[in-house]
């Protein structure tokens, strides 16, 4: 009788095995190799804030109101779009089935993903910050740096869904689907178009489980004041711990598809 010995799978996040996988380092050069996905990473959040500032050309104080919440809005739907159809890609060509033959946890796995991605996110949010800050002057009373704090973490949190929701597309048309159902109810409920306590009770309850409205409320935190606030901290940890608890959400849907 032949006994099949099963590799153990890691159950703990490894840095050594995160890096081991190169994953972060070969979805950096595909995505290098591909100018019309870097072009939406990067450029596209500039332009629209260009845009947007030159809209308002006449009432330079509504650019102030609303760019600092797109500051942080942008970054976190490019960064969903752009994971999500890179990871089913990953899923559909096969490459990721063969990583999860390896001995290695699915949590270093997501981790080499979002370690691409948010090195990636960081570019992103450093240029859009530096761009509406010191070039289009945007007025914040806060410090600059705790807006691209914001931004960065949108990014991520933006990074994390992209990777959630791939598992359950099986083209990237049905990728490109799940933003109406994922992004567009938190961005027509976190605040921006109008004060959340201001909205339908019901709506306003459903506004406080969305991580959007705290990305928002962090950036006109920043808007509004000087110093860091409670405030302030309280809705940068929770879109901090929602990123988190998507990527563990995102480890537990990796699976073998053949046996």
């Amino acid at each position: 009788m032949t006994t099949t010995i099963t590799p153990t799978r890691p159950r703990t996040l490894s840095a050594s095995r995160t890096t081991a996988t190169a994953t972060a380092t070969r979805v950096l050069r595909q995505l290098t190799h591909d100018p019309r996905t870097i072009a939406l990473l990067i450029l596209i959040p500039c332009v629209m804030l260009f845009l947007l500032r030159y809209v308002f050309d006449g009432s330079p104080r509504t650019f102030d109101s609303i760019g600092a919440s797109l500051l942080g809005i942008f970054p976190l739907i490019t960064m969903f779009l752009v994971t999500s159809i890179a990871t089913l890609r990953e899923r559909t060509s096969g490459t990721l089935e063969r990583l999860l033959a390896m001995p290695l946890g699915k949590a270093d796995l997501i981790a080499g993903y979002a370690l691409a991605f948010g090195t990636l996110a960081i570019i992103q949010s450093a240029l859009a910050t530096g761009l509406a800050v010191w070039f289009l002057g945007l007025d914040v009373t806060g410090s600059p740096w705790l807006l691209l704090l914001v931004a960065l973490l949108d990014a991520l949190l933006g990074t994390a869904l992209g990777l959630f929701v791939s598992a359950f597309a099986a083209s990237e048309f049905q990728a490109v689907q799940f933003m109406p159902a994922v992004i567009f109810p938190q961005l027509l409920l976190c605040g921006l178009f109008t004060p959340r306590d201001n909205m339908h009770p019901a709506l306003e309850a459903i506004s406080d489980v969305l991580p959007m409205s705290y990305a928002v409320d962090g950036m006109n935190e920043v808007l509004r004041h000087t110093d860091m606030t409670a405030t302030f901290v309280r809705d940068t940890l929770i879109v901090a711990g929602c990123a988190l608890l998507v990527l563990a959400l995102g480890a537990a849907t990796l699976r073998r598809r053949t046996a």
